[in-house]
């Protein structure tokens, strides 16, 4: 039986007008990862995570609370649930996430840095300035509080006079690259996402991992973004062999999300046919997004097949690091 969607999604909407995010975060929670890096606060270029990735283990957390609803009594409350939260931020309550989760999570941030860094690449950071992308509202129609989100993040990055952004998911790629500026006149800021810009530096591994590696490709970066030959010459610079799934590219299959606070079952359903899909073509996958990551990896755990789903991250940072 389907959750009342309206008002999750008005939870989710009133926390973005109130709070500046679909589920509000601690300072400690945004910017922990960044911990011990010494990144320089702002500058004209600067690593944008959009809370992603920081944001993925309380939607790992909600999406397991949300399952068990979706067939209980409980989801006749979700609109008095949304009257509470104008009050009382139930976010606290429904994702309390687990610290191994969080850690995990930030750690696939200090790897993409310190690949970049690695790299040569400069590049700064906002901290707890920054702001999450917006996605999930403007995905969902809401675009007048998309809007005013979105006139945040542009007056958070004109005061600290940057001009270039480096993402690390494909959907703050695109909401800086194509829709930032239709709601935004004037709106010049660059974006890159970090995949391309470690390939235009023609990053070397320091060892070859000789891996069998399947690629799933994120439906925002292929179909949208065209980051497509970056994250394989990337692995292949690793001296991976690539496997292509059948629906691979601009053609590939969707991993299950973002659904899986709204519609948990079918999520499951979805990323389900997706990983039998991957594990026939071999036991390690790589990912370059956190919700395909989340989605997937849960599925791995319960199919027949031995699977291991990775991002491509920690696939990268171990060949320069072995």
């Amino acid at each position: 039986m389907a959750l009342p969607t309206g008002a999750i999604i008005g939870i989710m909407v009133d926390n973005l007008r109130k709070r500046k995010s679909v589920v509000p975060l601690s300072k400690s929670k945004m910017t922990g990862w960044a911990e011990g890096l010494n990144l320089p606060r702002g500058g004209e270029t600067v690593l944008y995570t959009g809370l992603m990735y920081q944001l993925m283990p309380a939607i790992v957390a909600m999406a397991d609370r949300m399952g068990r609803f979706e067939n209980s009594w409980v989801r006749h409350l979700m609109g008095l649930g949304r009257l509470a939260n104008k009050v009382i931020n139930l976010s606290f309550f429904m994702a309390r996430t687990k610290p191994e989760i969080r850690s995990a999570y930030n750690d696939r941030l200090r790897m993409i840095a310190e690949l970049l860094l690695g790299a040569g690449v400069e590049f700064g950071y906002l901290y707890d300035e920054e702001l999450y992308s917006g996605a999930l509202v403007y995905d969902n129609g809401v675009t007048d509080v998309f809007r005013r989100h979105a006139r945040r993040i542009h007056e958070v990055l004109r005061r600290r006079g940057v001009r270039r952004v480096i993402t690390v998911d494909p959907h703050t790629l695109n909401m800086f690259r194509d829709v930032y500026p239709e709601f935004i006149e004037g709106f010049d800021i660059e974006a890159k996402s970090y995949l391309e810009v470690l390939a235009g530096c023609g990053m070397k591994s320091n060892e070859t991992t000789g891996k069998r590696i399947v690629i799933h490709d994120s439906c925002v970066y292929a179909r949208y973004e065209d980051v497509l030959e970056q994250p394989r010459t990337l692995l292949e610079g690793t001296g991976a062999e690539i496997c292509e799934p059948d629906y691979t590219r601009s053609i590939t299959l969707c991993c299950g999300g973002p659904i899986e606070s709204l519609f948990p079952s079918k999520s499951k359903e979805v990323a389900q046919e997706r990983i039998e899909q991957l594990a026939e073509m071999g036991a390690e996958v790589a990912v370059m997004c956190p919700i395909c990551l989340f989605n997937l990896t849960e599925a791995a755990e319960t199919t027949q097949a031995e699977v291991r789903v990775r991002d491509i991250c920690e696939y990268l940072i171990e060949a320069r690091t072995s």
